[in-house]
């Protein structure tokens, strides 16, 4: 059932730059590592620390096809000073990166075997997924799609009837997934002739978008994409990414309580990091903010085995017993499931909570 288009200019709130620009923010991004540790106040020995005892050039050339990329209104929620603030460490390139681990491969979820033609990547019976940009509006340092060839597979004109005829041809799929790159980064624009050129496919009940923009850029939400998002025939779903509870400033959650009201279902999606939140205070604390956003938390993930992020990897007995109190601190429904996406699986793998000793319950 579709949703029913919603009357946004008469919502009343507090906040009177709903209609702020985020274009510019989109534009403001910091791309080296001085101005971010200038606007940090970081020390000026920053750079060199966070490198070790190496030459900051070579390390910046082995960097180079993931360079460092974070929206200033972003790191505006970082404390500044603290060289070690969790969102701070999931956006700046350091010389672990370069290390490598056995094991930490450059496609760590086997995309390449399940990408039947360009623009499409079909896991799961019932779904499909589309990288529909490669742009992103931050780099995640253990994003598990840094190595992902998008020149390859980001679909142009003449591709999209190859798109349209091959769901066509797979009645069982009745969900498409936008992601990339993050396809709330594409201009209104474009994204809504992908939106038109789907809701065309009548099979197609839900559009789900995996966005990171409305946590680093909050108010890309704004009344144009909230307006055209609930007046889909489709259902949209839009499933965040957050980690951390700093993440969800009280601008970030007005602009997601909006998008609820708007009739768009709201979920959140999480990465288990070491020193990032691999504790369960923050994971609860981070639950109970995004239940205040109108979002559900979805899923915990343990980490992809992507190759340059094995320094934010922990296993699956720490994940676990993360887990167990973690239930014992908040409501199940703000407790998300504990999984790990596993190669050429047809769902997402959860994790066996019993394998590991339950005594950590009690601290």
């Amino acid at each position: 059932m579709p949703n029913l288009p919603i009357q946004l200019t008469n919502i009343t709130d507090d906040n009177p730059n709903w209609q702020s620009n985020w274009k510019s923010d989109f534009v403001n991004t910091i791309n080296d590592k001085q101005s971010l540790a200038k606007m940090l106040d970081l020390p000026a020995d920053f750079v060199e620390t966070v490198f070790g005892e190496t030459d900051e050039k070579n390390v910046g050339e082995k960097m180079s096809d993931f360079p460092l990329k974070v929206p200033q209104k972003f790191v505006k929620k970082m404390q500044k000073g603290d060289p070690n603030d969790p969102l701070l460490l999931q956006i700046l390139p350091t010389f672990a990166e370069t290390v490598q681990t056995a094991g930490f491969v450059t496609d760590p979820l086997a995309e390449k075997s399940a990408n039947p033609t360009k623009g499409i990547i079909h896991k799961y019976r019932s779904r499909v997924l589309m990288p529909i940009t490669g742009a992103c509006m931050v780099h995640c340092r253990y994003c598990f799609r840094q190595h992902f060839d998008y020149q390859e597979n980001l679909p142009i004109a003449d591709d999209w009837q190859t798109i349209v005829d091959y769901i066509e041809k797979n009645l069982d799929v009745n969900e498409v997934i936008l992601s990339g790159g993050d396809p709330l980064s594409l201009s209104d624009r474009r994204l809504f002739a992908v939106l038109d050129t789907l809701e065309n496919i009548p099979q197609i009940r839900t559009i789900r978008l995996h966005s990171r923009v409305p946590v680093v850029i909050p108010n890309r939400l704004d009344d144009a994409l909230l307006k055209r998002l609930s007046s889909s025939r489709c259902q949209i779903v839009l499933v965040i990414h957050a980690n951390h509870p700093n993440e969800l400033d009280d601008e970030t959650i007005s602009y997601l309580q909006r998008a609820k009201l708007a009739g768009i279902a709201l979920l959140n999606q999480t990465v288990l990091l070491k020193n990032i939140n691999n504790d369960a205070d923050i994971l609860a604390n981070l639950s109970e903010k995004l239940w205040q956003a109108g979002v559900l938390p979805y899923y915990l993930h343990v980490l992809d085995k992507v190759a340059g992020a094995s320094h934010f990897y922990i296993d699956d007995a720490e994940a676990v017993a993360i887990y167990w109190q973690l239930l014992a601190k908040c409501a199940g429904y703000l407790v998300p499931k504990l999984v790990r996406e596993t190669p050429n699986e047809p769902f997402k793998t959860p994790i066996n909570l019993y394998e590991q000793n339950q005594s950590i319950l009690s601290d």
